[in-house]
């Protein structure tokens, strides 16, 4: 026996609901010849009758129990139906993120919050971590984006460049250099220096030492520490200069001083695996490239 398709049983309930074949036609959208055959062909693909047809219509007792069970599964196909268009737009399913901790300090938290209230039926999860660890993450499926300063992965991994941002020098507020407003990156070469391990992003950090040695040094590391707002502290504590992504001067802390060094900038890309672009992904990937683009403006 053939199958009903979805069209026959949503021209079914209109004629059983009206109990007219007129009225019925008109709900659908159709004229009423056209729907006299359809329902004359379910009624074929079912073997049985489903209307008494004379001076009034009327349902069959094979027309009632189709009717009760048509009424009980359309609703639930058009439900699946909407959660198939809900997930391929975006709106629905899980987002796992991943965001070394100055990316935290850039516009990406407004780009969350906004995401989450426009999508609250996605599962959005947000784990902080280094470039490396990123990279690792995405390669094992393990995050579904993200967010790499500096570094450009090789396949199977994607990338898309979304933000360029200015690198500063870090100087304790009492340090005479200070009281430039502005430096060329060469007055720092006599300067010991606080930075961050370079296993926790190779790509950055030697981008940094490139910009050293191009100013004819090579930088003195002094300290290391592995977050930025412990790299602002030593700096604040006397410890050494610094250079660093322009977000980090979001720590606004009366010890320390950021001046801008021209010509000397960073990107950040987000990063994905090529094979497995969730679609969530790319509905956040095109709020966090506008909130990006706003925090420019």
């Amino acid at each position: 026996m053939d199958t009903p398709d979805l069209r026959q049983l949503r021209y079914f309930v209109a004629v059983a609901e009206e109990l007219h074949f007129g009225r019925a036609a008109e709900r659908v959208g159709i004229a009423q010849p056209p729907l006299t055959q359809q329902i004359q062909k379910l009624e074929a693909r079912l073997g049985c009758r489903l209307f008494e047809r004379g001076r009034k219509t009327v349902l069959t007792e094979a027309g009632s129990a189709l009717l009760d069970e048509t009424r009980r599964i359309l609703p639930q196909i058009d439900r699946a139906v909407e959660s198939t268009r809900r997930a391929a737009r975006g709106e629905t399913g899980r987002l796992r993120v991943g965001a070394p901790p100055s990316i935290m300090l850039s516009a990406l938290p407004a780009a969350i919050r906004k995401y989450r209230t426009a999508f609250p039926g996605v599962q959005f999860t947000l784990r902080e971590l280094s470039t490396s660890a990123i990279e690792d993450a995405l390669r094992w499926g393990e995050i579904d984006l993200g967010f790499l300063r500096e570094a450009r992965p090789a396949p199977p991994l994607a990338s898309k460049v979304v933000l360029h941002e200015a690198v500063v020098a870090v100087l304790p507020a009492a340090h005479p250099l200070a009281a430039r407003k502005t430096l060329t990156l060469a007055s720092l070469r006599a300067e010991p220096f606080v930075f961050f391990p370079r296993r926790l992003g190779a790509a950055f950090y030697d981008r940094l030492v490139s910009f050293c040695i191009q100013a004819g040094f090579s930088p003195r590391v002094a300290q290391e520490a592995t977050q930025w707002q412990t790299v602002v502290s030593f700096v604040e504590a006397g410890m050494g200069v610094s250079l660093a992504p322009g977000c980090v001067q979001r720590f606004r802390w009366s010890g320390v001083a950021y001046r801008p060094l021209r010509g000397l900038t960073t990107q950040v890309a987000a990063a994905w695996r090529s094979d497995a672009l969730p679609s969530t992904a790319a509905s956040f990937l095109r709020q966090v490239q506008a909130e990006f683009t706003r925090a420019r403006s």
